[in-house]
Formats: structure tokens, sequence, C-alpha cells
């Protein structure tokens, strides 16, 4: 799907969309049915996935098309509730291929487990001790998990901190855990708790909590891309979106809400794939105030030639393998849509649809303001509360977005008149 076609393939029925989707991704007849069936996860699936089961829940499931990462285009599977989002990705997808699309890196799959020791008298001393024998605490590790090890991952370095606390000093050990392509909550947690008998030895400590961080500062995505002047509105819009974006740096009550916006592409497509949102929700907002205030995520600026340069960095600890991403049965279809080979490309591919959807929405700010296109998806919404479908739906929302009386109670009004 080219990124020109954004607009034409939001319009198509349903089953063309999805038809398009299974032709572009390979898709077989089954998996194209999972994708239509909001029983493909069955109870027992879902009881062996979470405690306490009394049923299942369904969401949206979108695709953003002509998404371009380092020169290869994405169809992105997306599963969310809110309106514009999907389209807004797209939108800017479609912006960014003018100067070939979004460029991404990362700084690898490296995650971090936490082992917090106490009372310990000499705790400088033994934090050198740590490190004289950090070629045992590896092997010790890497013994937890011979799988993880022979795909080429495993414990990589380690880091200790004297940390001040209100309950006194705090040596806090960081095992830095290479997790290739899993999110690798387990296996370091596992790490953590094996090693850490042999760290209270090594210290004369106790060691409290053993865990991982969702901070994960070992597993950054950065993206970039630059929109011609032109094709963003003028070099008068990309003043006012760079004045915007300084808003969020400067003032986190703005911030808060410019890094929900990005995290609205990002999520999404978490949710998608079966990983953890909660990590990655956790892990961004995190970041955002590592330095100790919380700001924006993301940079905009203006080059030489007055053209826009956004650029966004974030952690990113996600699988594609393990987890719900495997029991999960649309989990495996949309990492099939996607054609990611690795959890750092699916990494950087969500980075991405981040910075493209704060584009967007930094472009409706910066002009018109984000209601003139989210209030149609919200008037087919209510339309749809108030009892509507089919043709009658489409004429109450065009007549509610003309008159712009877009609320519940018009649509009820409207749906009576029609005789429905």
């Amino acid at each position: 799907m080219k990124t020109s076609d954004f607009v034409t393939f939001s319009k198509l029925p349903v089953q063309e969309r999805l038809e398009q989707i299974a032709q572009a991704a390979g898709l077989t007849q089954e998996e194209t049915a999972i994708l239509q069936n909001a029983n493909s996860l069955s109870m027992e699936k879902a009881n062996s996935m979470i405690d306490n089961v009394i049923g299942r829940y369904s969401l949206p499931l979108g695709c953003a098309v002509g998404v371009v990462v380092n020169g290869r285009e994405y169809c992105v599977p997306m599963a969310f509730e809110e309106p514009s989002v999907v389209l807004g990705v797209s939108y800017g997808g479609y912006m960014s291929a003018f100067t070939g699309g979004v460029f991404t890196s990362d700084t690898g799959s490296v995650m971090i487990a936490q082992v917090m020791l106490m009372d310990i008298p000499d705790i400088h001393s033994a934090k050198n001790k740590l490190y004289e024998h950090q070629a045992q605490i590896t092997e010790l590790c890497n013994a937890q998990d011979p799988v993880l090890v022979s795909f080429g991952g495993g414990m990589v370095g380690l880091d200790a901190r004297v940390v001040p606390s209100a309950v006194g000093q705090m040596l806090v050990v960081h095992l830095k855990v290479d997790t290739k392509d899993a999110m690798g909550a387990n296996a370091v947690n596992t790490m953590a708790e094996a090693v850490s008998p042999y760290l209270e030895e090594i210290t004369g400590g106790t060691a409290y909590t053993r865990i991982l961080s969702n901070l994960a500062v070992e597993r950054l995505v950065r993206a970039r891309t630059t929109i011609p002047q032109e094709v963003v509105g003028g070099e008068s819009v990309v003043d006012k979106i760079v004045i915007t974006a300084a808003f969020a740096q400067a003032d986190p009550f703005r911030a808060a809400t410019h890094n929900k916006g990005i995290m609205n592409a990002i999520s999404p497509i978490v949710m998608a794939t079966g990983n953890d949102l909660r990590a990655v929700e956790a892990g961004a907002h995190a970041y955002a105030a590592i330095h100790g205030q919380y700001t924006s995520l993301s940079t905009w600026e203006k080059d030489t030639q007055g053209n826009l340069c956004g650029t966004l960095e974030l952690p990113m600890a996600v699988g594609i393998v393990g987890g719900a991403t495997k029991i999960h049965p649309t989990a495996g279809i949309a990492l099939k849509i996607l054609g990611v080979q690795s959890a750092c490309e699916l990494a950087q591919v969500m980075v991405a649809c981040g910075l493209l959807q704060n584009l967007s929405a930094l472009k409706a700010l910066a002009t018109e303001g984000l209601q003139k296109g989210h209030m149609p998806r919200h008037a087919r919404n209510l339309a749809a509360t108030a009892g509507a479908s089919g043709e009658v739906l489409e004429k109450i929302v065009e007549q509610m977005v003309a008159e712009n009386k877009i609320n519940l109670e018009y649509a009820k009004e409207l749906l009576a008149q029609y005789g429905a």
C-alpha cells in the first residue's frame, strides 16, 4: 500500500480493507477469519493468560498504512478505541514520505534487573567488591537461562550505585541482560532472584528488592524525520508547530498531553502485538522526567531551508517471542502483518509511528485545531450509540457535522426523524 493511498484505503468498506491487508501480508484464510472473529481468543486461552477470567473484551483493530521506516513501507496494526489516531499515523507517514520517511536507530535489547541491598556498614567498599566478582555474577545469572544464552543473549554488564533514602543508604545493583527478541521480564527477574544470595555474601548486606526496571535506558530507540515546509502548509505553519512543541518542552501540564499523543500511536501497536502496555507507558513517562522535570519526549525545529525536523527518543522494551505475543491468536497475525524480523525492528516501527502521530497532532493544533478532524468520527460514535446503522447512520453523521450540532440528544432526534 503506497503512502498516497491512505485516504482511499480509509474509505473502503471493511471487507475490502481486510482483503487488501490479507493479500499484502500473505495471510491465510484461517488467519483472515481470526481477524473477523471476536471469539478468536478462546475462554481456555484467556483463562491461561490472567487470573479470575470471566470473559473477553474486544477492541477495534485498524491498520495505519504507508508508514516508511528506514526505507521500508509497513502496514501497522493498531488495537485502540480512540478516533482519528490511525489516520493520524497514516497522514504523518504521507507527509514524511516526501523525504524518505522516518529514520530510526536503537541501542540494542538490554534490560536492567535491579537488586537493592541494605544493612551494609562499608557500603562503598562493598560496591567495589561487586565489580571484582562480576565474572562470577555473570556466570551465575547466565546459568538461569541457557536458551537465551544459546541465542547470543544473557548478562552483558553490571552497574552499582549507592543511593540515599529515607530509611538509610541502599546499594542498588543493575544487572544488564541482553534479552534479544523477548521483552525479557521473566528472564531478568529470575536472574535477579537467583543471584541475590551471592550478592548478599559478597557485600554482607540483605537483598530486599529483586526485579526489573521498566525505565529501560539501555533499550532506547531514536527516530527522526524531515517534512518539507510546503507539505506541512508553509513556513508559517512550521513556525507554529515549533512554538507549540516548545510549549510542551517548557510546561509539564502541556507535556503530559503532548506525550499522551505520542503514546496514542505506540500503545495501540503494543496492544495489537501482545506486548506489555503498562511497561512501555511507564518507561516512556519516566524517561520524560529523567532529568528532574517532566517534559516532552519529542523535539521539533526548523532547518536552514525552513523545513520541519522532528526527533523522538524513548525506551522501548517489547518482544516478538514469549508472553501474549504467542498465546493470543490476533497478536501473532498482527506481527505477521507488520513483517518485522526482530524485537528491535518492532520497537523502531513503534517509535516511528509515535513521531508521525505527534506530527499530525501538532499540525492540527497549529492550524485548524484538533476538533475539526476529530468530530466527524465522534459524530459517528454518537450516531451508533443512539442506535443508528447503515445508511441512516451516514445521514445522521452528515447532518450533525454540517450543522455543527454533535451531541447524543441530537443524534437521537435525527434517528427518530428518519423513522428508524
